[in-house]
């Protein structure tokens, strides 16, 4: 039994979540919910009314009646006591005589069910003849209010709804509503008595309950007949939207012959129409844009290989020319000169057009091993060492104490990172290049960090475009194709990992790749926040004041090692610093000497 309370109650825990489940997902769900809960609303409203109307109308009838009963019983009540008072019956005969009365007065009241009546005799005959009553009632049971009205205002009714007790057949107390009439009766010879009239509202209130409970079981069917209806209705409607969402995602799947089926000639079959005439031609138009893809791939391709062998050609004789340029005038040994940088730059680019030509027809193979990428980074830093010593920038490396391995292909990685360290040189403008490890069970990433001019808004999706550039007037000086960020995310794809670009304009940028750890492992997330923690919106959220580009790097480690004087951006000896676990940027200042936000920043 305790298990069987501990599935319900787990049940009863779990339904709001399906409820929820159910409410955003299913169209047909959310207009049965607010076609009921509507109904419920209206239903209610509904029933109020009619009820408060029903119980109005019974009060009204019985108010009424009970008026004409009373004004009677008043009236003989007051010819009753005019002939006692004229000396018809003597004072041992009183009491019988009220008692005749009282019997007389309650004639017609079907044993007190429809009315109730009471005697109470004001003055010389209060003691003679106690107050009495007819079944149960009696003056002790009226109201003080009430008593004192009459009193106040004789030979005057008054009328006042009050709740009586009465003892039911089988012994219980219950509590009735009533409504009470009351009027002092009184005689030309001081005869006074106060004569009260009870008539209990027992059937009325049963009468009304019937009703409450007619309209309540009448609304209940209502509202599952009008729940039922919108569940048949919308079905009809939202049946063949579920087919046409059912075919759309087979549509996006790759299944272009699909079709709905069209019945009768109503709006839905015309959807339907609609809909097969759109798949017929986003088929159509799909299949010439494959075609037109296939033969743009193929023309690259054999424009790239066609090109291959009168470059060669040219490359030959640009060499003896090149070789040869001591014996000619500076003019001609400066073109010779130009001349074989233009041809490294052409030769670049024709391998980056044959690269991108094996990406886009799916020739490119992965061939991956089990490679430590701080080893295969620091490579990169090392190679782009006199790069940055012409910028005038410093390489910072913060790579974990633990070998960082992952199943990649060393090549094309290596390709990845010197593209990332290589644009963030040369669009750093001499500021520092940070390039961090993180690893977890699952990835590893490389971040890549300058501080140069940054991107603007949008641009972080755009900076994988083939031949895209941040600023188009800026001049290659280290003949970039502008394919290489395009290969570059193509080669992190080809590892199923992710290739993701940050900046902000005047902040810098941030590029990272994420590779998974084992070939064929899904990315989940990354080991590196693509937003960096010194950016201009981090620190405007933490209500920091504006960090030079040292502090910038200090922000994330809580770790400040010392700046010697030797470590300034004019020593090249000191161009690449390497610390486990943390990092140094240069001082803005002179060297060895930090700025005041620095300092402010070391003494905290």
């Amino acid at each position: 039994m305790a298990r069987r309370w501990r599935r319900w109650g787990a049940a009863a825990l779990r339904l709001p979540g399906k409820v929820r489940f159910r409410w955003r997902r299913s169209l047909q769900f959310r207009v049965v919910a607010v076609t009921m809960v509507l109904s419920v609303i209206v239903a209610v409203g509904l029933g109020e009314f009619v009820a408060d109307r029903v119980a109005k109308g019974l009060q009204a009838t019985r108010y009424s009646v009970a008026e004409g009963i009373t004004a009677s019983g008043f009236k003989l009540a007051q010819s009753q006591l005019q002939d006692y008072g004229n000396g018809t019956v003597s004072d041992t005969n009183f009491s019988d005589a009220a008692e005749q009365l009282l019997t007389l007065l309650n004639t017609g009241s079907a044993n007190g069910q429809l009315y109730q009546v009471a005697l109470e005799f004001i003055g010389d005959k209060a003691g003679a003849v106690p107050p009495t009553g007819t079944w149960g009632f009696g003056p002790s049971v009226v109201p003080a209010g009430l008593k004192e009205k009459i009193a106040e205002n004789a030979n005057q009714a008054f009328s006042e709804y009050y709740t009586l007790t009465e003892t039911s057949v089988d012994g219980r107390t219950v509590t009735v509503p009533a409504v009470l009439f009351a009027k002092r009766v009184s005689t030309s010879d001081g005869l006074t008595a106060d004569v009260y009239y009870g008539f209990p509202l027992r059937q009325d209130q049963q009468t009304l309950n019937n009703v409450e409970e007619s309209l309540l079981l009448a609304g209940l069917v209502l509202v599952l007949a009008l729940a039922v209806i919108a569940w048949f209705v919308t079905r009809q409607v939202v049946t063949p939207v579920r087919m046409a969402a059912a075919i759309a995602e087979r549509l996006a799947s790759g299944r272009l012959d699909e079709q709905m089926r069209v019945r009768g000639e109503d709006d839905l079959a015309s959807l339907a129409t609609s809909f097969n005439k759109m798949a017929m031609n986003l088929q159509s138009q799909i299949r010439r844009l494959e075609e037109l893809s296939r033969m743009q791939r193929r023309f690259v391709s054999d424009v790239s290989h066609e090109l291959r062998t009168p470059l060669t050609t040219v490359r030959m004789a640009a060499d003896l020319i090149h070789d040869a340029r001591e014996d000619f005038d500076p003019t001609v040994a400066r073109s010779a000169e130009l001349l074989q940088t233009q041809l490294d730059r052409f030769e670049e680019l024709l391998a980056d057009l044959l690269e991108i030509s094996r990406f886009d027809a799916g020739a490119a193979v992965l061939d991956a091993e089990p490679v430590d990428l701080r080893l295969l980074t620091q490579k990169v830093v090392d190679g782009a060492e006199p790069l940055a010593e012409n910028k005038g920038s410093r390489v910072v490396t913060r790579f974990p104490q633990a070998p960082a391995v992952a199943e990649v292909d060393t090549r094309r990685i290596d390709r990845i990172l010197r593209n990332l360290v290589v644009n963030a040189i040369e669009h750093g403008e001499g500021k520092d290049v940070v390039i961090t490890i993180a690893a977890d069970e699952d990835a590893v990433a490389i971040s890549v960090r300058d501080y140069g001019v940054g991107l603007r808004p949008g641009e972080s999706s755009l900076v994988f475009n083939r031949f895209w550039r941040a600023d188009p007037a800026r001049a290659r000086t280290t003949g970039g194709t502008g394919l290489g960020l395009s290969i570059a995310l193509e080669d992190a794809k080809l590892h199923r990992g992710w290739l993701q670009a940050w900046g902000e304009p005047g902040g810098g940028t941030q590029f990272r790749l994420t590779v998974p750890r084992t070939v064929g492992t899904e990315l989940l997330h990354s080991p590196i926040r693509l937003e960096p923690e010194d950016s201009q919106h981090h620190q405007r959220h933490r209500r920091l004041p504006a960090a030079s580009t040292a502090a910038r790097g200090l922000v994330r480690s809580g770790a400040i090692a010392a700046i010697g004087p030797g470590s300034g951006p004019g020593d090249s000896s000191s161009r690449l610093d390497r610390y486990p676990g943390t990092f140094v940027l240069p001082p803005s200042g002179p060297a060895g000497s930090p700025q005041p936000e620095q300092a402010r920043d070391e003494e905290a």
